[in-house]
């Protein structure tokens, strides 16, 4: 027997029932604030994320030669293809671009949960426009999507990498070096921070001072001890976000995002149900456009990892209710079932979700299968019944039996 893949999953009828529903919530949210749906190829250059990521990204990929000896590779992220499509197709149109975007990742990664080799990503990207309105709408419409999808218990961390940036290249850690620094920054790895910044000069007491830095978290109060530009940008951020309804956020200096192309405001949303691999949304604002060959161009945008954030709403232990057929037609004996698969017919081109028996069930298997795919209804038709042109339309909660005029058929399963 061939298994799949390691890092990779099945979905059945009733997983991607739950997912499309969620799915559907996230799309119809971005709509609402106006973004419009974009795609790009699963595949591309393998130099489009290297230019982006750096050469570290390489022991991630899945990258392959293909018959032209192109380097290829699967993406593990989707904002650097949108922006390289931005830059090949669309960097004379009207700005500001609001773009989002749905599709499968892949990252060679330890399995784990809720996380995998293949993973599913919604993200957005707001371009050409760089101020806090754009940086508020970003993070008020991803605050929306994780409401809208009914998540209880989730948190709004935000801050400013500017801040970070500014004191760490004070402190001598040249810039081509300031990612390596960030990246352990980011996840609070001090520990292996503190040796990485030794060798290139900070003083101890320096470096102590950055560390404590990442470690301002607190509500908006906290903004008084940020200093210069970046301070007066989160507060004329944090405003606009109030009177957008966004209120339950913190401030945490310590949100680093650790990646080259993030220039100001960085943000996280996550979900403590997850326990220590809690984050569900990331994002912030960047510039990324350059270094695919385009202008500088101010971006801000965001993915919410969409595996993780299904695996947060299961364990706060919500529920999804698949939903079955409107209506499963039978016939009772043989020779009604010429006309079983006209009445299905009728049914389905009214928009109504129908199926019908295609086993020649007795009553009582054909009656269980019904109950076991959820119709709502089942239509029996009988030769006695069609004497008149009707059917017997059975309730599967309630149980009742009625007879209905064939004609009559769609009006009462679309009530």
């Amino acid at each position: 027997m061939i298994e799949r893949p390691r890092g990779t999953r099945d979905f059945l009828p009733d997983d991607m029932e739950r997912r499309r529903h969620y799915e559907g919530l996230l799309r119809g949210t971005a709509k609402t604030f106006g973004f419009r749906e974009v795609a790009t190829p699963i595949f591309e250059e393998a130099e489009l994320f290297i230019a982006r990521s750096g050469p570290n990204v390489l022991k991630e990929l899945y990258a392959f030669k293909d018959k032209g000896d192109r380097e290829i590779a699967l993406r593990p992220e989707m904002t650097a293809a949108v922006i390289r499509m931005f830059v090949n197709e669309m960097s004379n149109d009207p700005k500001p671009l609001k773009l989002f975007y749905f599709g499968q990742c892949f990252r060679y990664e330890r399995p784990q949960s809720g996380r995998y080799r293949e993973f599913f990503q919604f993200g957005a990207e707001l371009i050409g426009n760089p101020n806090a309105s754009s940086d508020a709408e970003v993070i008020a419409m991803a605050a929306s999507m994780i409401k809208a999808l009914g998540l209880r218990e989730y948190r709004i961390r935000i801050g400013h990498i500017g801040v970070l940036r500014q004191m760490i290249a004070d402190a001598g850690v040249p810039k081509e070096r300031a990612a390596e620094v960030l990246q352990k920054l980011d996840k609070k790895l001090y520990d292996e921070a503190r040796p990485l910044m030794k060798e290139m000069g900070v003083e101890d007491d320096v470096m102590e001072k950055i560390f404590e830095l990442t470690e301002t978290v607190g509500d908006v109060s906290v903004l008084e001890n940020v200093p210069g530009e970046a301070g007066d940008y989160l507060r004329q951020l944090v405003e606009l976000l109030n009177v957008m309804g966004v209120r339950d956020i913190e401030i945490d200096l310590g949100v680093v995002r650790g990646l080259d192309y993030y220039t100001g405001m960085v943000f996280e949303i996550e979900a403590p149900s997850l326990g220590a691999e809690k984050q569900i949304c990331g994002g912030g604002s960047y510039t990324l456009s350059q270094i695919f060959g385009g202008s500088e161009v101010f971006s801000t945008g965001y993915a919410i990892g969409f595996d993780r954030v299904l695996l947060a709403i299961e364990k706060e232990g919500q529920t999804f209710e698949c939903k079955g057929v409107d209506a499963y037609v039978l016939p009772v004996t043989e020779d009604m079932r010429v006309k079983c698969s006209e009445i299905a017919a009728m049914l389905r081109a009214a928009g109504i979700p129908t199926d019908l028996d295609l086993m020649g069930r007795k009553m009582q298997k054909a009656m269980k299968y019904a109950a076991g795919i959820g119709a709502r209804y089942a239509i029996i038709v009988g030769a006695k019944e069609m004497e008149s042109e009707s059917v017997t339309v059975k309730d599967m909660v309630s149980g009742e039996q009625q007879i209905v005029p064939v004609v009559d058929l769609v009006s009462k399963i679309s009530c």
